[in-house]
Formats: C-alpha cells, sequence, structure tokens
C-alpha cells in the first residue's frame, strides 16, 4: 500500500473519529417541545437534472432532546412526512410549504433506556395499502414491522444479515409496489471496494421470506443511505459522500436503478442522476422518500442527520420529478457512463 494510501486511510479515521466525539451537550430533557421550519433562500429554481428540479429548502429546528439525527423518512397517507432518528424518536409534519406543517414530537417502540441496539432505526419504508411500516435497525440488524400507527410490533432478524456490521446494517430499504423488499447495507467489502450487501425478499421480510443476495454497486466513495420508488417502478437511491476537511463536509448522490435488473450473486448498478453539494443547501443527507402524484410526477423530499454535532444541520429539501421520455433518457443514461 503507498503511502498515500496509507495517509488518506489514517485521515478518514481521524475524522470519524472526530464525528463521534464532536458534538453538541444534549439538552436537557425538555417535553415543551417546539420545531420551526426556516426557509433557505435558493438564488433559482435549480434543475438538477433533466425531470428533476429542487423547488423548496428549509433549516430545521427544535428544542427538545428528542429533536434531530433523523435517518429515515416516508410518506403517510394523510400527507404528513414521517421521519425517524437514530436515537428512536419521531417526528411528523405536513408540507411546509403549504402553511402550518403542525409538527409532532415523541418515543418510536422504546423507552427513555438509551440502549442504541433498541433505537437505531436508519431505514423505513411504507406500504400505502395498509399503511404497514418496516424499521430497519443498524445496530442489531433487524428487520421491525409495525401497524398504520406504530403499534403491535412484529421483528425479524434475517439470517442473511446477521453477518453484517453492526455500524453497516440495513441503511436502506424500499417495499415495492408488487410486495417485494429491497435492503441495502451500508458496509462495503472493502476500503477500496464500491460494492456491499444487498437482498431481494420476494415478499415480507418479517413474515418469514427468504431473499435473493446480490451486491450493491455504490458510486465511488460514496454509501447508500436510503431509498424509495418512482412511480415508473425505478429506485431513487440516495447516498452520502464524507469531503475531508476540518469541520468534514457532504456531497450527496441521487442515483436511478432498475429493479428488474437484480441478479442473485451479480452486481447491481444505478446511474448517477444528480448531485447535492455547495452551493445547494448540503448536509449528512440521510433520508428519502417520493410522494407520487396523480399526474406521473412525484414529489421528493429528502432530510439530513445532523448527528447531534454542532457543525451539522437538520436541513429538509422538496424536489420534484418528472419522467423524462424514453428517447431523451437513454440519451442522458448514455452520456453519463
Amino acid at each position: 500500500m503507498s503511502f498515500l494510501r496509507r495517509f488518506a486511510i489514517l485521515a478518514l479515521c481521524a475524522v470519524l473519529l472526530a464525528l463521534s466525539w464532536w458534538r453538541s451537550p444534549l439538552p436537557p430533557p425538555n417535553r415543551d417541545m417546539r420545531v420551526s421550519f426556516t426557509p433557505i433562500a435558493l438564488a433559482k429554481t435549480p434543475q438538477l437534472a433533466p425531470g428533476l428540479t429542487l423547488e423548496r429548502a428549509w433549516l430545521v429546528h427544535g428544542n427538545g432532546d428528542d429533536f434531530g439525527g433523523y435517518s429515515a423518512l416516508a410518506v403517510l397517507g394523510n400527507g404528513e412526512l414521517f421521519t425517524l432518528s437514530d436515537r428512536g424518536r419521531y417526528l411528523r409534519f405536513r408540507d411546509p410549504s403549504r402553511g402550518d406543517p403542525q409538527p409532532r414530537m415523541g418515543l418510536f417502540l422504546t423507552s427513555e433506556a438509551k440502549d442504541k441496539r433498541l433505537a437505531d432505526s436508519e431505514s423505513l419504508t411504507r406500504d400505502p395499502a395498509t399503511g404497514r411500516l418496516w424499521v430497519g435497525y443498524e445496530q442489531s440488524n433487524a428487520i421491525v414491522r409495525t401497524d398504520a400507527q406504530g403499534r403491535d410490533p412484529r421483528a425479524v432478524r434475517p439470517a442473511a444479515m446477521r453477518d453484517w456490521a453492526s455500524n453497516g446494517g440495513p441503511e436502506a430499504m424500499v417495499r415495492l409496489a408488487n410486495g417485494r423488499f429491497i435492503v441495502l447495507a451500508e458496509s462495503r467489502d472493502g476500503w477500496f471496494s464500491t460494492a456491499g450487501p444487498a437482498l431481494l425478499f420476494p415478499y415480507d421480510p418479517v413474515a418469514g421470506a427468504r431473499p435473493v443476495r446480490f451486491r450493491y454497486d455504490a458510486p465511488a466513495r460514496s454509501l447508500p443511505t436510503d431509498m424509495a420508488q418512482l412511480p415508473d417502478g425505478r429506485v431513487l437511491i440516495l447516498h452520502r459522500q464524507v469531503v475531508l476537511g476540518v469541520p468534514p463536509g457532504f456531497v450527496s448522490k441521487l442515483v436511478l436503478a432498475d429493479p428488474a435488473a437484480i441478479r442473485g450473486g451479480k452486481a447491481w448498478k444505478g446511474t448517477v442522476l444528480a448531485t447535492l453539494e455547495p452551493p445547494l443547501p448540503s448536509d449528512n443527507f440521510e433520508g428519502l422518500a417520493v410522494a407520487p402524484q396523480a399526474d406521473g410526477s412525484a414529489v421528493v423530499w429528502v432530510i439530513s442527520d445532523d448527528n447531534q454535532i454542532s457543525f451539522q444541520r437538520t436541513i429538509l429539501l422538496k424536489l420534484r420529478w418528472k419522467p423524462v421520455p424514453e428517447g431523451k433518457r437513454r440519451t442522458r443514461e448514455k452520456g453519463a457512463r
């Protein structure tokens, strides 16, 4: 291994160690919690890619100990957004561009006990027909299913996930419209590999489905953090890349991939649709949700995890996706390779 590679590895380790310790003091318990959504000014309405536009952005503030650390996101049937933190907390709110978001916070499937294995929710997906929720827990490599109100939890630790790294478990998960589930690990096969473990369940994993194993090949230097299905059947996968610096920064990528291309034992790869980086609002984006619209388009929501660190923020993005005609799509994907 060259000196430069050794130096890069040591530098990355130093940054990760700093992220573990450089945290803002946790506020004292406060049940009089308030959340505000402050619009972030955009120089213009940025078109990130053909068919994808950034419409609005907000800086989200909260004054309570239950606020922040959001790693998973879903759209509920009543138009609300539902996000979970890696400390077992939830935040429910409405589209801030349509008036009062009416935020509500609380504990999700956990008590005040600070056992991270029981609270580290990193992925979330929903069945729009029944309202059921599925949550992926990183430390325990478990999947928990609840009813539409977050009650009656049922859990499973799939055998295919038990050897996943405790800090690199089910970071991204989606229930497809046909009832299948895709789960992506955050861990990679090695320092310089872009591929990592992935599973395709033919039906509900909590009901005992046995998955097909494959590899997910992410863009270089990035890791998957969430995914959701678009109205045309493809999935949109959110990725995070840490940019070394003091303090470190983040670049996020949105990748389009087709579930029909998944093959057991093979690598599955998508096409980078857009990159979120300065001067666009940027942070540690970990939550992604898609709200299909009647005209075949979709609203795409993205939220960041502030990690309870002083230099990070909770940012909410509202994007608009519209299907690109097949001819233009092929031309763009060919040029992107």
